[in-house]
């Protein structure tokens, strides 16, 4: 069967541990501390505090050996030379930012006692995939730059955890491949997050209309993937109806490392899971209907028909003698053009509301 026609299976939620996702769930956030450790437990951990604090559902970490990721040749991406001020090769670079197994397992230790979710990408591959498994991440999250690794994308997806993809520098039918790709494997509990591979990622290839368009074709749950600098695009996204978005962080973006510098301090992402926990309050509901704060403005603010001048008994009612005024307690203005030329009953003193036994 082609791709192009191929039937996906949409799950209408995706638990991942404790928390529900989809599209009438509260907006997951995880909190994306990448490498921005620095290869070092001791702010792993702090990491993961910050995270916490924040208020995210799930800290992300990345975990590979740099002899699984890349061969030792292989030059840095030119955002990674533009962030560190240094060149080198991608192999050297990504050594430093190794975490060890043992920190792994304290971060997760450190995780579960602090009552938030663990997640790491398997950037290693195979091993990494087993290792994480081991350690009882909730779920898979697989970084765009192995959307393209269907081996790696079938090993992980006959475990059965949710899947979380990010498609950054892919095309839909990559897309498509890759959820067929897991499918296959009997694992529907897939999120698309929509991505762009560059950090920081200007605001005109964002594209975040691709997230709900890739929802309706694709039939899964979508998020974001944010590497914008700032929070408001990320809180865009929300708006549009992402179920999850991710975003980095790090504790201080002076820090050594390709990332920090397009990462969110841990004030911008305290204030970031803020402002995205506010977008179903902001968003309300279909029923256009008063504000139940605003009805006591309602008499007020809007205008009833009154007398401009005094008017006596048999004088013809006109635009010289009654105008439009508040409060709107009298004859609402849409009676005016009717009240237009007939007879005063009785005498009208100026600036008075009209009454209905007045004409």
């Amino acid at each position: 069967m082609g791709v192009g026609v191929y039937k996906f299976i949409y799950m209408r939620t995706i638990k991942i541990g404790d928390k529900l996702i989809g599209k009438s769930k509260q907006v997951f956030i995880i909190a994306e501390a990448g490498v921005n450790h620095n290869g070092k437990e001791k702010l792993a951990l702090k990491l993961v505090d910050e995270a916490y604090e924040a208020g995210a559902d799930a800290v992300k970490f990345q975990t590979f050996e740099a002899n699984q990721v890349v061969i030792e040749s292989a030059p840095m991406a030119e955002y990674q030379v533009k962030n560190l001020g240094i060149r080198e090769s991608q192999f050297a670079m990504i050594k430093k930012l190794e975490l060890s197994k043992n920190a792994h397992r304290a971060v997760a230790d450190h995780c579960r006692k602090r009552g938030i979710l663990f997640l790491s990408t398997p950037h290693g591959g195979f091993e990494s995939v087993d290792f994480l498994n081991k350690l009882g991440v909730p779920a898979f999250k697989i970084g765009s730059g192995d959307l393209t690794n269907l081996p790696l994308l079938a090993y992980a997806a006959k475990f059965k955890k949710p899947m979380i993809v990010s498609t950054g520098m892919a095309k839909l039918r990559e897309v498509k491949e890759a959820i067929r790709c897991i499918q296959d494997k009997g694992n529907h509990k897939i999120i698309v997050l929509q991505c762009t591979t560059n950090y920081p990622c200007s605001l005109d290839e964002v594209n975040l209309r691709a997230m709900p368009a890739m929802g309706k074709e694709l039939n899964v749950p979508v998020g974001y993937s944010d590497h914008t600098l700032g929070t408001h695009v990320a809180v865009m996204a929300a708006i549009l109806g992402a179920c999850m978005i991710e975003k980095h962080f790090t504790l201080d973006k002076k820090m050594p490392g390709p990332d920090h510098v397009a990462s969110l301090d841990p004030g911008e992402l305290k204030e970031m899971v803020r402002q995205i926990r506010s977008v179903p309050l902001v968003l309300g509901n279909s029923l256009k209907k008063p504000a139940k704060s605003e009805k006591q403005y309602i008499p007020l603010v809007r205008k009833s028909i009154v007398s401009e001048k005094d008017i006596f008994c048999g004088e013809i009612f006109t635009k010289s003698n009654i105008s439009i005024k508040r409060p709107g307690t009298g004859i609402a203005p849409r009676y005016f053009d009717k009240i237009l030329g007939k007879k005063a009953k009785r005498d009208i003193k100026r600036d008075r509301l009209l009454l209905k036994n007045d004409y």
